[in-house]
């Protein structure tokens, strides 16, 4: 039997303290009835004896203490699953926004899922495509893989991410695949960018979005994340669909965290985010990968912009001891009109080694990749000095380094966001750049490879 309380002792900006309260546990959902017949929705956060601390999910704007009655529903936040999620767009407590009939639930799931067991994980292996030439070529997506992208404020984070969402596909196989997308605390335009962009291109039909906007509270930008997450679970798990999930933006994440902290008045850590939020962005990140004895996979791409471009702020550099690499935006390349702006030198994917070579992309793969980035560092180095001595002090060699550099950044890293292009493509423009440079300098490519993919005539 659910119970009633009118025993609410006082309210706090979003936190309200509710006494004489029996059998209430932490992380609980409650309801609060207004006098007018109003109900808006709270989560449990501290359980004292008989006192219970709720935080609001809505506004606490009208809310009258003696006549509002609050009840518990005996359950943490979960989520209705079933494969008719596909296609919807639902907001941050997985409710739909598109105007659309309520989805049919198969069953109900609790929103906080546990780490997947490091026992029972596959060890990533397999390419999945995106069709950007900067991540396929150089940083190779891996299935099962976490690989976060670092942006900076004002780049164009939203655009890569609505691309790789159209494009990504797990080559030579039958199994679905799908995409579940989660924005956490954009505009309004943003979230109309994401929905009226997936829809024109068809790939709405293969995606669950989750959209949560600015002005949503703050602890439903604590759940949208972890909504996207168990949805991506049973179509992964359950319904042995290969998975892509794409988080936007962290950030705006890590700051509800840090206001929610706040507000229950916990000792803050580095920079007033707490203490626990490494362990809190690993109880999330760690739900992606392959477990054993299922033909799904979870393979996660979060992005965060980093505060001032800042690589060492909490966010991204807690986010880099959990993933495996990272994909960092340059502003400069942004400059100069290079879309999208991929820094390839310091962007790394850590298995992009295990999910290349012949049978998952082709023979040259690691060769070229290798060789693309020597070449890459050496043409950047050329340019500085060129900058500083004049171009008659460069070799003639490093002279084709620096030709190279400046038709890399012009041809293979920038794309557009409406160009798709295979791994073959993406292979065969590397070994069409590498062409510049003297055939005696590829290095780090086998002469029997050299001799296979050496462009005709060059």
């Amino acid at each position: 039997m659910i119970r009633e309380y009118r025993t609410i002792e006082e309210v706090a900006g979003p936190l309200m303290l509710i006494k004489q309260v029996d059998g209430v546990k932490y992380d609980e959902l409650g309801e609060i009835e207004l006098a007018s017949g109003e109900v808006r929705r709270c989560r449990v956060l501290e359980v004292d004896g008989r006192n219970v601390l709720v935080q609001l999910f809505d506004s606490a704007a009208g809310l009258n203490l003696s006549s509002s009655k609050v009840r518990f529903k005996g359950h943490g936040v979960e989520l209705g699953v079933s494969e008719h999620m596909l296609g919807r767009v639902l907001n941050g407590m997985g409710e739909p926004m598109d105007g659309g009939a309520p989805i049919p639930a198969d069953r109900s799931v609790n929103i906080n899922g546990t780490p997947m067991n490091p026992a029972a994980r596959h060890y990533p292996s397999e390419f999945v495509q995106t069709g950007v030439s900067t991540i396929d070529g150089l940083n190779t997506l891996v299935r099962g893989q976490k690989l976060p992208i670092f942006s900076g404020s004002g780049l164009p984070h939203a655009d890569l991410a609505a691309q790789i969402a159209r494009q990504a596909k797990v080559r030579d196989t039958d199994a679905p695949f799908a995409v579940v997308f989660a924005a956490v605390g954009i505009t309004f335009e943003e979230a109309d960018f994401f929905i009226s962009d997936f829809k024109k291109t068809g790939a709405i039909d293969r995606t669950v979005l989750f959209i949560n906007l600015a002005s949503d509270p703050a602890i439903e930008r604590i759940t949208t994340p972890r909504m996207a997450l168990t949805a991506a679970e049973y179509l992964a798990f359950e319904c042995n669909m290969h998975v892509l999930v794409i988080m936007t933006d962290i950030t705006n994440y890590a700051e509800a965290l840090r206001e929610v902290s706040a507000a229950r008045r916990e000792v803050p850590g580095r920079r007033g985010y707490p203490g626990y939020l490494y362990t809190d962005l690993a109880t999330m990140y760690e739900r992606a990968g392959r477990r054993e004895g299922s033909e799904g996979s979870i393979t996660m791409i979060p992005i965060l912009s980093m505060p001032e471009d800042d690589k060492t702020h909490p966010i991204p550099d807690l986010t880099g001891y959990i993933t495996e690499g990272q994909i960092i935006l340059s502003r400069e390349l942004y400059r100069k009109s290079i879309l999208p702006p991929v820094d390839v030198l310091p962007s790394l994917s850590r298995l992009k080694d295990k999910g290349i070579g012949a049978g998952k992309t082709r023979e040259d793969h690691a060769g070229t990749m290798n060789q693309l980035f020597a070449a890459y560092a050496r043409g950047k180095e050329a340019k500085e000095l060129m900058v500083v001595l004049g171009e008659a002090a460069l070799t003639p060699v490093d002279r084709l380094y620096a030709k190279f550099a400046d038709a890399f950044e012009a041809e293979y890293v920038n794309q557009g966001f409406h160009e798709e292009r295979t791994i073959e493509q993406t292979l065969d423009l590397g070994w069409r750049l590498l062409s510049i440079l003297p055939r005696s300098e590829m290095k780090r490519i086998s002469p029997a490879l050299v001799a296979k993919y050496w462009p005709k005539g060059e």
